[in-house]
């Protein structure tokens, strides 16, 4: 099982950042070690003073593919979750200051916190899909699907040209502007069309 994520899919995040709007998808990994499940808490590493929550609309993959075509890629997924990519933002400043990979500032241990899924079938618009995040109980991001650069079709296909996809793999699609920091006792909570998916601490 592989973790895909895709940087910079909401344009207003990108500019948050002051980062240029992509004319490909944008692509790093995060390793199994990364998962973060059940509502456990996250527990800030001593290695950075700068971690930040990025909500996520996530997509577990539900059979083997590569060189998909964009018009089969809905095939491929059948669930749908919500995760947060946790990352180290005064390491991957450094790093995209050097130009190097992203690695260290993305893909420690438990930065990829993630809910269960549900039925892609239960929601009511994938390609309309509202979901937002709270950080004790003050709203921190609102995202809506329809507002990605490359929707999840077009990130299927994409990725499938250079990375077999499996069965379970997970692909965290974007976030939307409003990441920030998380400090010890943060409670976090977020909703996927109004159904809560996570609830869990910072410490």
């Amino acid at each position: 099982m592989k973790i895909i994520a895709i940087g910079r899919n909401y344009a207003a995040h990108a500019q948050e950042l002051n980062n240029p709007i992509p004319s490909s998808p944008v692509i790093f990994l995060k390793p199994d070690t990364a998962l973060l499940k059940d509502n456990r808490p996250f527990y800030i590493p001593d290695f950075s003073s700068d971690i930040h929550y990025e909500l996520e609309v996530v997509l577990k993959i539900c059979k083997e593919g590569k060189h998909i075509q964009e018009k089969f890629a809905s095939n491929y997924y059948e669930e749908v979750g919500l995760g947060i990519d946790f990352t180290a933002r005064d390491i991957q400043s450094i790093h995209k200051e050097n130009g190097l990979p992203w690695e260290l500032a993305k893909a420690f241990d438990n930065s990829a916190a993630v809910s269960n899924f549900i039925p892609k079938s239960s929601v009511t618009n994938m390609y309309e899909l509202p979901f937002e995040l709270k950080i004790n109980q003050e709203s921190r991001q609102n995202g809506n699907t329809k507002n990605m650069l490359y929707s999840f079709e077009k990130i299927i296909a994409f990725v499938s040209q250079y990375i077999t996809l499996k069965k379970g793999d997970m692909i965290f699609t974007g976030t939307p502007e409003g990441v920030g920091q998380v400090h010890p006792g943060d409670r976090l909570e977020a909703w996927l069309e109004g159904q809560q998916l996570l609830n869990f601490e910072i410490k």
